[in-house]
């Protein structure tokens, strides 16, 4: 957790080692291209998964950390399936979060097949909010001010649903792919070991492209990934796109 003190501008929660590169993978790398400190926190190593150690889950995930740009990458170390809201996990994502003082956190989407996919936006929503809550404090943040984020964004791993915005990872969309990749044991495990799984099938990761081509395809751009939010967004006009400077004309 030392490196996690450093500051950060997004910090991107995932409930097991490859769950941040399926639903966030293009958006933290398009954040890290741009000069923005990315932090990734894995709560689980994914021991309950039948391919691949937690000691190897954590090393793919620190590759892909390298392959995305983010800054740095920590995991929690719950217990896989045990993603419950102790007050010992509430103090977890407190103190990380009062360390970096990110200016955006991203969390799963709470209405998924997996259950510690959902268990896991209940609990972190909680915990966020409550490290802004100056009178709440838990053992090691004495000295660390309440933090509130400006806001929470809800990510897709599984399902999906209507989005409040997409974000456009075009550009970024073979850093996805290579980061994907890093988790070997659990989309490519070695045919000696190999237990066949929903992610080791070559239609699942056809299945990500697909939904963030859609995506991209409803939005005007090759691929993008969706974000929910709970406030309003406010925005200047009715106009969809700003005005070009060669239209004279003003958003």
């Amino acid at each position: 957790m030392s490196q996690a003190l450093q500051p950060i501008d997004l910090l991107v929660f995932g409930p097991h080692p490859d769950d941040i590169e399926i639903g966030l993978g293009g958006t933290v790398a398009r954040h890290a291209a741009r000069g923005d400190r990315v932090g990734l926190c894995d709560l689980t190593r994914g021991e309950l998964g039948s391919n691949g150690t937690p000691e190897e889950r954590e090393a793919e995930a620190e590759d892909a950390r390298g392959v995305l740009g983010a800054a740095w990458r920590t995991n929690l170390r719950w217990p896989d399936g045990g993603i419950t809201g102790t007050d010992t996990q509430i103090g977890d994502v407190v103190r990380l979060v009062r360390q970096s003082r990110p200016r955006a956190v991203a969390i799963p989407y709470w209405d998924d097949r997996h259950p510690d996919h959902r268990a896991a936006s209940d609990v972190l929503r909680r915990a966020v909010f409550r490290s802004g809550l100056r009178r709440f404090q838990v053992a090691g943040t004495e000295g660390l001010e309440s933090w509130r984020p400006d806001w929470v964004c809800f990510y897709f791993i599984n399902d999906s649903s209507a989005v409040s915005f997409a974000v456009d990872v075009s550009e970024h969309y073979q850093r996805k792919r290579d980061a994907l990749a890093c988790h070997r044991s659990q989309f490519a495990p070695t045919e000696t070991s190999k237990a066949d799984t929903r992610l080791t099938s070559p239609r699942f990761q056809q299945l990500i492209e697909s939904r963030d081509a859609h995506l991209g395809a409803l939005t005007g751009v090759a691929f993008a990934e969706g974000i929910i939010v709970k406030e309003p967004l406010l925005r200047d006009s009715l106009f969809r796109l700003p005005a070009t400077p060669a239209s004279g004309l003003t958003p």
